[in-house]
């Protein structure tokens, strides 16, 4: 039977010609269950007509929060193949982000997973404004007992045994259906969701796998959140294309060993989390013995040298690959084990720009990491480095399909057949973006001499200092953030800012054992981040960091803030992208000191207990001046 080229209808697809093959794969208590493909399409058939029977209709929206579990997907494909759509919803959402998603998305049914998300739609009121909430994980709610809360089971007992019907829902789904509602980063404000079809996402997922193409048994581990265009892009989109298995650690604390044990051949992360690897690597070196700590440095100077080579495109001399299979075999190699990247084909980052040091580190490695450029409003992905043609300055060349050009500021410019349909509720967002099937992606870029394209940075981000030099403030901040003890950087400088400023988080855990190792005590973050010893070792990153850089764009004064930025202030994005201009905003009073004649200012903050009550402290912070780097 010939099913429509919609996500159900390539599920139906692979139950029909591999049902015994592994689709899902979910750890729990230690021990791997898995669903064959007939078992998933199953699956996904009494929840789709359980939704139907409990009233779901073609059209309407279907709210999913919790984290990457197979009742996710299975919530998204039920829905898809009863005419609806699915919106996904970040589990760490505060109150305030979930009922903005249910009201602006006209949702009618939620999924959660557990009792932390069941509790969030009760608080809010949001139960009575939808037909049923249904959740799947029961553990602490046995004695809940809203008329609109149902468990994912007896929804699925509502529609079992009702194929012909369900098979007969996917044959009627089209390639033009809308199949996902996905927000936006909300860099600038609230998210807007971008209207994705069907055709939009597997137009994306085949021409990617046409440049990289992947087999039904390379395996990809699922971490990261399914409400993130990335992930849908490669688990779902991918996924269903090829018809490889979906993996699902156990939870955080297990993913580095759930990555050891499937060994995935592909991996796709955004740059906080090759960031993040980096900093875990470089911190364990520092706490290890002075033997190790030199062979890693030499090994990664050899891994670096055949890296570069590569780059350049050239042939790496006998010499060179003798040592670098020395390297490989005694240092290089045993990193890659414990981060569970032995069997890597290629990976992927996107979502942001990744720093050209953090790039470099894992090709020298061996990793084949690979930058891709694309947006939510993309469906995920228009340009990808090919192998052979990896350079940490460049995002590749444009998929098959899609053109790319930019407009006379500058703007780069994407049209193809995975550009969204527009955003859901929002006419005058639709009209700003896309003209002509042409969308403005917002960002500032250029084409090198090799036709790849050079991405700079938000439009409205890339800065002009008083000399007339033109900066990037996210070139800056990702090499500040090459170090395991700084965690995030915002940049300042251009317009009334006449030199280059930036606001820095340490990494807690990794300067509070540097801070242990030194025999430094300290309380809190505040007080850890204001030693004078820390600032110190701030310091030396930073003036290392500044040598590397034009003069112009070298940071002239830091500050370390007292808190983290977070998410849950709205201070950053769910996938951890500063939203700059409230930073700016918010922190009015740090800013305007790393500009004064002052070493010190003054802040107020509210600390949060968990009793619900707060406090009023005041910190002063101290502003550090950098020495200018001797030429």
């Amino acid at each position: 039977m010939t099913w429509p080229q919609t996500l159900p209808g390539l599920l139906m697809g692979h139950a029909e010609r591999t049902p015994h093959r592994p689709a899902l794969r979910e750890r729990h208590h230690g021990i791997w269950k898995t669903l064959s493909w007939r078992e998933y399409a199953d699956q996904v058939a009494d929840f789709c007509e359980g939704l139907v029977e409990l009233g779901l209709q073609p059209g309407e929206t279907l709210a999913i929060i919790g984290d990457n579990r197979p009742e996710w997907l299975i919530s998204e494909l039920a829905a898809q193949a009863a005419g609806a759509r699915s919106v996904g919803v970040y589990q760490d959402a505060v109150g305030q982000e979930l009922a903005y998603i249910v009201e602006h998305a006209e949702v009618s049914f939620i999924v959660v997973e557990d009792q932390e998300q069941v509790d969030k739609v009760r608080e809010l009121g949001l139960g009575d404004k939808v037909r049923k909430v249904v959740y799947y994980d029961p553990r602490g709610l046995e004695g809940y007992d809203e008329p609109w809360l149902m468990r994912f089971t007896e929804v699925q007992a509502e529609g079992a045994g009702r194929r012909e019907a369900f098979a007969e829902r996917v044959r009627r789904t089209k390639p033009g259906d809308l199949a996902i509602l996905s927000s936006t980063s909300g860099t600038t404000g609230t998210p807007k969701l971008a209207m994705l079809t069907h055709e939009n996402l597997l137009v994306m997922g085949r021409t990617l796998m046409d440049v990289d193409p992947l087999k039904p048994r390379d395996d990809f581990v699922s971490v990261l959140p399914l409400a993130w265009i990335g992930e849908q892009m490669m688990a779902v989109a991918c996924g269903l294309s090829v018809g490889f298995p979906l993996s699902f650690a156990e939870g955080t604390a297990t993913t580095r060993r759930d990555l050891r044990e499937i060994a995935p051949r592909v991996m796709f992360n955004p740059p906080r989390i090759w960031e993040a690897l980096v900093s875990e690597v470089q911190s364990r070196i520092e706490d290890t013995t002075p033997l190790k700590r030199w062979a890693y440095r030499r090994g990664l100077a050899i891994g670096h040298r055949m890296a570069d080579a590569r780059f350049a495109g050239r042939t790496p001399g006998p010499f060179l690959r003798v040592a670098y299979a020395l390297a490989h075999a005694t240092v290089l190699r045993p990193i890659k084990e414990h981060l569970g990247l032995t069997q890597l084909v290629r990976a992927y980052t996107g979502g942001a720009a990744l720093g050209p040091d953090v790039f470099r580190f894992f090709h020298a490695l061996g990793v084949n990491l690979k930058q891709i450029y694309g947006q939510t409003e993309t469906s995920g992905i228009a340009v990808l480095h090919r192998d052979g043609a990896i350079d940490f300055d460049t995002v590749g060349e444009p998929l098959p399909g899609t053109e790319v050009r930019l407009d006379d500021d500058g703007q780069i410019l994407v049209r193809s057949p995975a550009v969204m349909q527009g955003y859901y509720r929002n006419d005058a967002a639709t009209a700003e973006v896309l003209t002509d099937g042409w969308l403005r992606t917002g960002d500032a870029g250029y084409f090198d001499d090799r036709g790849q394209l050079v991405v700079l940075d938000r439009a409205k981000d890339v800065m002009t200092l008083a000399d007339g030099t033109l900066f990037s403030p996210q070139f800056i901040e990702n090499k500040l953030k090459f170090s395991p003890y700084v965690k995030e950087a915002v940049v300042f400088g251009g317009g009334d800012w006449p030199f280059v400023t930036a606001m820095l988080n340490i990494d807690f855990a990794n300067v509070g054992k540097w801070s242990e190792n030194q025999r430094i005590g300290y309380t809190t973050y505040t007080d850890l981040a204001q030693k004078a010893e820390v600032y110190a070792l701030v310091l030396a990153h930073v003036a290392g960091r500044n040598a590397e850089m034009p003069q112009a764009a070298r940071v002239r004064r830091f500050v370390l803030l007292h808190k983290e930025l977070d998410a849950d202030d709205a201070e950053l994005t769910r996938t951890r992208k500063v939203r700059r201009n409230l930073v700016a905003e918010r922190y009015r009073d740090i800013v305007d000191g790393l500009y004064g004649d002052g070493d010190a200012v003054q802040v107020r903050s509210t600390i949060h207990y968990q009793d619900g009550s707060s406090a009023v402290i005041e910190t002063s912070l101290t502003i550090q001046t950098v020495a200018p780097v001797k030429p």
